[in-house]
């Protein structure tokens, strides 16, 4: 059996329980993680969610993960190698039944600042991140048990807040 599409109201738990698997990856990684960082539904406060933790982790060298595997794997980690995203080492936890998601780059890739972006975007933006959950919760009842057409189902509309995300961004820092 596939994983189950289940999105749930937002937890305080959720950022509780990225601080302590934080801690567990650091030890993990040692010196070559830079940083950690919250990223996904989880990380926006009162954003419904698949109650999956997402952690974007910063290392200096993506080449030096590969000695970081049976770690992970040794952690509760399935290592899913890039998994669509040129550069990431993408690690999953809890099977069919996910805890966690790390999503690991070389520091300064371009995926990073994608990814804080879209988070900050929609924390900053409340009404976008509305019509997010609701378009989560729909997909959801309507892909229980497909997930694959329930992410395909979120793609148009992360793309356009990926791009939204980006001005916003690119606005700020001026």
């Amino acid at each position: 059996m596939g994983r189950k599409v289940e999105v749930k109201e937002y937890k305080a738990q959720w950022k509780r329980d990225f601080q302590s698997e934080k801690e567990l990856l650091q030890e993990l990684l040692g010196y070559q993680l830079r940083t950690v960082h919250h990223i996904g539904s989880t990380s926006i406060p009162g954003m419904h969610a698949k109650p999956v933790i997402d952690i974007l982790i910063e290392v200096l060298d993506i080449d030096a993960m590969r000695a970081c595997k049976e770690k992970m794997e040794a952690a509760g980690y399935k290592s899913h190698g890039e998994n669509g995203i040129a550069g990431r080492r993408f690690y999953s936890k809890g099977g069919n039944e996910r805890t966690h998601h790390v999503h690991i780059f070389g520091v300064g890739d371009p995926e990073i600042a994608r990814h804080l972006a879209f988070r900050d975007y929609l924390i900053n933006h409340p009404d976008e991140a509305r019509k997010y959950a609701e378009l989560k919760m729909n997909l959801a009842r309507r892909y229980s048990a497909d997930m694959e057409s329930y992410i395909s189902g979120k793609d148009a509309f992360i793309k356009d807040i990926d791009k939204k995300a980006s001005t916003w961004k690119r606005e700020r820092e001026l």
